[in-house]
């Protein structure tokens, strides 16, 4: 399964937007950033 090059950067933008927008939900967003890149990593 071979994912588009743009969506890691995509993930990271998303994530970053809603730091700051609501910092208070800086845990969830890292854990939830760390989930997708490390199941994008095993499975691309």
């Amino acid at each position: 399964m071979t994912l588009p090059s743009f969506v890691g950067p995509a993930v990271a933008l998303a994530a970053g937007i809603l730091i700051l927008l609501k910092p208070d939900l800086l845990a969830k967003i890292v854990a939830i950033y760390l989930i997708v890149v490390g199941a994008l990593g095993l499975l691309g």
